[in-house]
């Protein structure tokens, strides 16, 4: 199994989007995006994720991702194994809307998964290089398989990049459907400088500020953040210095660890046939 290159392998749009250490960025944002749901944050408060462990659910979620698309299909299922049995059990009435919250409904499960996209194809734009829709939209159908590994009905998904985005656009803009509860209050905190883990703490203001000031303006209302001239200017030149500067980094700065180790395992097989080595 250690050679198996998983669903995907080092020629796909997934290996090369969620290789890179500032798509990471995006789990900040697509945390405060999940959080904004009344019916997202219900579940969380249910298993009391953010109170017992505020890193759990953010973890979780770029662990699922990181497995998904550098492990072998063996740990890709278990993954989502893990992941689904825990969703079981992740349903009730929310005591803040009186709405119907459970961790397997498609529209709920979707949420999850277009937010997570979207900030991750945002970083990757803004800290790598542009895309052209057909990579986006071939990054969406490989993340489809994803979706459907934690029980999304991808028949009922959007097609195309643009439609994901754009139906999380119109969902925010309902009445009612962004909250800011008690959870979201909790993950606000987090993110403004909670508790960080030691390792990331020097750049945890970085990447608080950006997960705060990239939020779509409906998001940005339910937290408050302000958008002034000034933070935008800040926000443009730290994306771009870091842009300007990844090329000169070397794999290990660069490159998150499963990728780093996905490639080290492949290497070992000369055999595989890829149509760029170099991408491993």
């Amino acid at each position: 199994m250690n050679a198996d290159p998983g669903y995907f392998g080092p020629d796909s749009m997934m290996w090369k989007v969620n290789k890179e250490i500032t798509v990471l960025f995006g789990g900040a944002r697509a945390l405060l995006m999940h959080a904004a749901h009344p019916l997202i944050a219900a579940g969380a408060r249910q298993t009391s994720f953010y109170q017992r462990d505020p890193w759990k659910r953010l973890i979780r979620t770029l662990s699922l991702q990181n497995s998904v698309t550098f492990g072998t299909i063996e740990e890709a299922n278990d993954s989502a194994t893990r992941i689904n049995k825990l969703h079981e059990v992740i349903n009730g009435d929310d005591e803040v809307t009186g709405g119907y919250y459970d961790a397997l409904d498609h529209e709920q499960l979707l949420w999850v998964h277009a937010c997570l996209q979207l900030s991750s194809i945002y970083f990757y734009e803004k800290t790598v290089k542009k895309l052209s829709d057909e990579e986006k939209d071939k990054y969406h159908i490989e993340n489809m398989l994803s979706a459907k590994l934690v029980l999304v009905d991808v028949e009922k998904m959007p097609k195309t990049h643009e439609e994901l985005k754009n139906w999380v656009i119109n969902k925010s803009k309902d009445n009612d459907y962004l909250l800011l509860t008690d959870v979201a209050k909790d993950v606000q905190d987090i993110i403004s400088g909670g508790p960080v883990p030691k390792h990331i703490k020097p750049i945890w203001p970085f990447i608080s500020f950006t997960a705060f000031n990239t939020l779509p303006d409906e998001f940005k209302k339910i937290y408050g953040v302000e958008t002034t001239k000034f933070k935008s200017l800040v926000l443009r030149f730290n994306l771009f210095l870091l842009k300007s500067t990844r090329p000169l980094l070397p794999p290990f700065f660069r490159l998150i660890p499963p990728a780093r180790w996905a490639r080290q395992r492949l290497s070992k097989y000369p055999d595989l046939k890829f149509s760029d080595k170099s991408k491993i």
